[in-house]
This record gives C-alpha cells, sequence and structure tokens, in this order.
C-alpha cells in the first residue's frame, strides 16, 4: 500500500547540520517530483542548543503538519528533551539513533516506536571530509523510494563550491547511509508523484510574502530586523534594486514605520516587515497613517507573547493588537495569509489594497508560515490593476484642492509633494476637508465617517475568505491553521459526514453579510485557531452572528495544531 504523504524529523544540537539535512531532503524530493513542507524548531538561543526540521514530503500538495512522525532521525540527543512534545510517534514509526551521542528521552523511548540504532557520527568520520547528516540521509532516502540520485545531485550542487573532493566525501556518505538502510528500504512507499513537478517552486512564506508586495508595487521598504520576520528583509534587500526600488535598515521599528509613511507621502509604496513587539511599538505611528489616510502595509510575522515571549515559535496571539491596537476611532486593514504560497497573495492583495483604499493595512502572517519552506504548484500570477487615486493636473489649476474631500466613495485624491495647487497639511490632527487642523465637531464627524465609509462599502470580492466543500458543519479558522484544518476537513467528507472550511484572509472590516452566505445550512459550527485567551473565537462573536452551535477549538503555541486534534473535535459536534 502507498502513502500519500510521509513525515521526517530531524534532530540534534546546534552545529549538527539538521537544518541543512532538512532543506536538502525537501529541495531533493522537489527533484524527484514531490510536494513537500518543511517546518523548524529551535531554541531562543543566537547560536547553538537544540534544533529539529521537520520535513513532510508527499505525492498531493502538503499545507500543514501531520498527525505524527513516521521518522525520527536524532544525529545526537542534546537538549531534545526540551522539545519532546512537538515530536508525536506511533506504534508505525522509526527512531534512528547514534547509541553514542547521548540518552534518549524517556517519553520517546516509551512511544511504542521502532528503535534502529547507526553509528552516523561514526560512519561520516570513517569518510575524509564526511559528515552524519549526510549518512543520515541517505538513509531516510531508502525509507521511501526518492532516489539517490536525486538526494545527490542536490548536495553536489549545494556543495560544489567548496570543490570536488567535498562533493565526493558526501556522496560517500549518502550513499554509505543508504547501504545501511538494509531492510528498512522502501517502509514507506510514496505513491508516484504526479506530473508537471517542473512548475513547483520551492519557497518561504517569507520570501512569497517579499515577493508579493513587490508584484503589488512596493518600492520602498524601511524595516529593523526582529525574528522571525528578518527573511523578508534578507529577500526584499537585494530583489528591491532590480526594480529601482530601495530598502533601508532602520534603527529601531519606530523609524522604520515613519521612513515609509514619509516615502508613500511622497508617492513610493511602501512596506515594513516585524514582528509583534515590533508592532506594538508602531502602533501610534499606524494611527497618523489612518489620520492622514497614507497607504502603507506593515507585515506582522508572528511568533509566541506576550513581550520577548517565545521569538522562534508559532502562534496567532497578535490578533487582538492587529485589530483593536489603535487607539481612537481608527480604521484601517488587517488581512491574513492562510498558507505558505498564500503569503505571495495575500501581499500582493495587501499593497493593492493599501493604495487604492490610502489606508494603512496589517498583513499578518506567523513563523509557521514565514520560516517554513515548501514545494507548491507555481502560483497564478494576478493583476489587481493598482493605481492610487491622484489628482489631475487640470483640477489642480483650478484652485481649491481638498486632500480630504469627502466624496461618495470616502477615496480622495492624493496630490504628491512638489504637484502644483496640491499643498496641504498631512500630520495627526483631525482636519477639515482641505486638510487645515480643526477641533469643529462636524469635521471630526465628517471625517470619522469618510475613513469608516471608504473600508465598509468597498467590495472586497471573492478574495475575503478561502470557502471550501459544503455541509451542516463548518470548520471557521485563519492563518498556518488553515492547512491541518483542510486535511481535517477532508478526512470528515471521505466518513461520510460533510463538513466545510472557510478560512478568512480578510479580518477587517469585517465582511458580515459575505459570511452570512457562506453559512447557510450550517447548524454547527468549529472556530479553530492558534492562541491561549480564544481571541479568534471572541473576533468571530464580536463581528459576526454565527449560527448554531458554536464550539471552540484553541490553543498557545509551541505546539502545532493537527488535523488529527480537529478531526476528533468535529465527531464530538
Amino acid at each position: 500500500m502507498t502513502l500519500q504523504t510521509v513525515c521526517v524529523a530531524l534532530v540534534g544540537s546546534g552545529g549538527a547540520g539538521v537544518m541543512t539535512a532538512g532543506q536538502m531532503l525537501l529541495e531533493a524530493a522537489s527533484k524527484a517530483g514531490f510536494y513537500g513542507l518543511m517546518t523548524r524548531s529551535s531554541g531562543p538561543q543566537i547560536r547553538g542548543g537544540e534544533a529539529a526540521a521537520y520535513v513532510r514530503i508527499g505525492s498531493v500538495p502538503v499545507t500543514g503538519p501531520a498527525d505524527s512522525f513516521d521518522v525520527l532521525v536524532a544525529l545526537d540527543w542534546q537538549n531534545v528533551n526540551r522539545f519532546t512534545a512537538e515530536l508525536p510517534l506511533s506504534k508505525n514509526s522509526v527512531i534512528l539513533t547514534d547509541p553514542e551521542q547521548g540518552d534518549m528521552p524517556e517519553a520517546l523511548a516509551k512511544s511504542g516506536a521502532a528503535i534502529v540504532e547507526l553509528p552516523m557520527k561514526k560512519m561520516g568520520e570513517a569518510i575524509k571530509g564526511g559528515r552524519a547528516n549526510m549518512v543520515a540521509l541517505g538513509v531516510v532516502g531508502q525509507l521511501f523510494n526518492l532516489p539517490l540520485e536525486a538526494i545527490e545531485a542536490v548536495v553536489g550542487n549545494a556543495l560544489k563550491h567548496k570543490g570536488a573532493d567535498a562533493m565526493q566525501a558526501s556522496s560517500d556518505c549518502i550513499r554509505s547511509g543508504a547501504a545501511a538502510a538494509g531492510p528498512m528500504t522502501c517502509r514507506y512507499p510514496l505513491a508516484p508523484a504526479k506530473k508537471g513537478f517542473a512548475q513547483r517552486w520551492n519557497i518561504s512564506g517569507n520570501e512569497a510574502a517579499g515577493y508579493g508586495v513587490v508584484q503589488g508595487g512596493a518600492k520602498f521598504c524601511a524595516a529593523y530586523p526582529i525574528t522571525p520576520g528578518t527573511e523578508i528583509l534578507e529577500w526584499l534587500a537585494p530583489n528591491l534594486t532590480k526594480i529601482g526600488g530601495t530598502l533601508v535598515q532602520a534603527e529601531d521599528e519606530l523609524a522604520s514605520v515613519n521612513m515609509i509613511i514619509g516615502a508613500s507621502f511622497g508617492g513610493v509604496p511602501s512596506v515594513t516587515a516585524t514582528s509583534g513587539p515590533g508592532l506594538a511599538l508602531m502602533t501610534e505611528s499606524i494611527g497618523l497613517a489612518v489620520a492622514s489616510e497614507t497607504p502603507i502595509v506593515i507585515i506582522d510575522v508572528q511568533r509566541g507573547g506576550p513581550s520577548t515571549g517565545i521569538p522562534t515559535k508559532s502562534e496567532q496571539s497578535d490578533l487582538n493588537i492587529a485589530c483593536y491596537g489603535l487607539h481612537g476611532d481608527a480604521p484601517h486593514i488587517v488581512t491574513a495569509a492562510n498558507a505558505i504560497d498564500d503569503c505571495l497573495l495575500t501581499g500582493q492583495w495587501s499593497m493593492h489594497l493599501a493604495e487604492t483604499l490610502q489606508a494603512p493595512v496589517i498583513m499578518l502572517s506567523d513563523q509557521a508560515l514565514g520560516q517554513s519552506r515548501a514545494v507548491v504548484d507555481a502560483p497564478k500570477p494576478r493583476d489587481f490593476k493598482t493605481k492610487r487615486l491622484t489628482p489631475t493636473p487640470e483640477a489642480l489649476a483650478q484652485g481649491g484642492y481638498k486632500r480630504y474631500a469627502d466624496t461618495s466613495s470616502g477615496i480622495s485624491p492624493m496630490s504628491y509633494p512638489g504637484m502644483p495647487g496640491g499643498e496641504y497639511t498631512a500630520d495627526g490632527l483631525e482636519h477639515a476637508e482641505s486638510g487645515t487642523p480643526s477641533s469643529a465637531d462636524t469635521d471630526h464627524a465628517k471625517q470619522l465617517n469618510k475613513r469608516s465609509r471608504k473600508l465598509v462599502d468597498h467590495d472586497f470580492g471573492s478574495l475575503w475568505a478561502d470557502i471550501e466543500g459544503e455541509g451542516e458543519i463548518a470548520v471557521i479558522t485563519w492563518g498556518s491553521a488553515t492547512g491541518p484544518v483542510r486535511e481535517a476537513v477532508e478526512r470528515m467528507n471521505a466518513k461520510g459526514r460533510k463538513a466545510k472550511l472557510v478560512s478568512l484572509r480578510l479580518l477587517l472590516p469585517a465582511q458580515p453579510a459575505k459570511l452570512a452566505e457562506a453559512l447557510k445550512g450550517v447548524k454547527k459550527i468549529l472556530v479553530v485557531e492558534q492562541s491561549h485567551e480564544a481571541q479568534f473565537l471572541k473576533f468571530m462573536r464580536a463581528h459576526y452572528d454565527l449560527p448554531g452551535t458554536v464550539k471552540s477549538f484553541h490553543r498557545p503555541g509551541p505546539l502545532p495544531v493537527r488535523p488529527h486534534e480537529i478531526e476528533r473535535h468535529l465527531d464530538q459536534l
């Protein structure tokens, strides 16, 4: 019997090369025609300590974690006890361990998994220039039908800058590991890979988000590095220059958000990327962007909180600050990517919404999306025809330009510095239609209505949510929880209990009429999220009338939400 997916965990101390091995395994699977997903886990330390690469490979698209790992490879057991809860195993699992590299945590030893001892470090040392992680790659490749040639090609390409000796040593290690697999060969046979894999991408969520905002027109980025969003900046730095754009590393998050507000005021579509602590620092200036109607995009790659929290682990606990963290009545847009490749679409769409509606957009991603890599079908190109509304030279020549004119749509033409006749005051004070500061109640009410109306009345189309399936049961979710929810819903449908998935891509402004239409006929609802305080459930109850029985499955990071847990909750509905 062939399998649709196989899940492998590679664990070890910092420097053992588990991340490198995981990335090579994912790339080799891609080269052989499979889909795949690699997530990562590490402690909060800057260097060293525990590390793990979780790789799920399949003949079908892979968008989330499996229920358990089929294979656990331990290059050593240093500090692995710190995240054994992240390593669920079953009686059908295999633990591949080096007996001379520390003691296996008791919880794993008692998991019921088969234990296979292999001196991977010695095997690597027996080959001049060899390494244990390359031996492990050879063993793992034999456990399912991953051609050695694909692994060797990927490793050879990665090491070619080190010369022929390094490439040969790694190849010898891979083949040594493959030979040592023995009776375990093809223990987990994957179904044949589908054709068309030449059109697939190997991309991380952070890279996809960077590509998306560039596709959306971004030409300027100012940001301060922060885990787990830094890779967005690393991707943008060289790629913005290719299109005539610029990235500036600011001295802190306050400076970065003010820089992009200034650039956007000058007519340049602008973006920054951060995580929860950075977003907290930016909130006052985001309010300035609301009041001055200056389009900007802030990408928040969420991590465990509060405060410094757990920088290297994922969580969906920035929902409240993203939606409600600005003081005063400050209508803005909040979007959320629901998959690694969806970071591209959501990034592009967020830029489009900011520029079109002249409003700040907070785009939510998280560590489980941003720092994970996936082999995905190449995204289809989108053309949102993004264009900021600006006044015509003829209109400016007539005099009396009103930057904040109370138009029927709420969107008024935005001039750029240097446009004759387009001068206006742009600051955080309330103002009249001309931009002149005003404390009059009539001006305040008019501008509040204008800023709200342009968002509430806008037609966001079908991208507001992904809706899949039919039935009297619905699972409502968002962000990285979408992948495991989708898998659980598919299992329910296979059992004859019809269920539908609703994953929100647009959080603010709320879309009550559209959700009501999506939930027609639904009698039971499960809300799934990764937060301790059930922020998303409370958000849904605040903005929507949810029909029938409503239950919640929520927990904080760092443990991911797994499909069988959602399935169990659905069985209890």
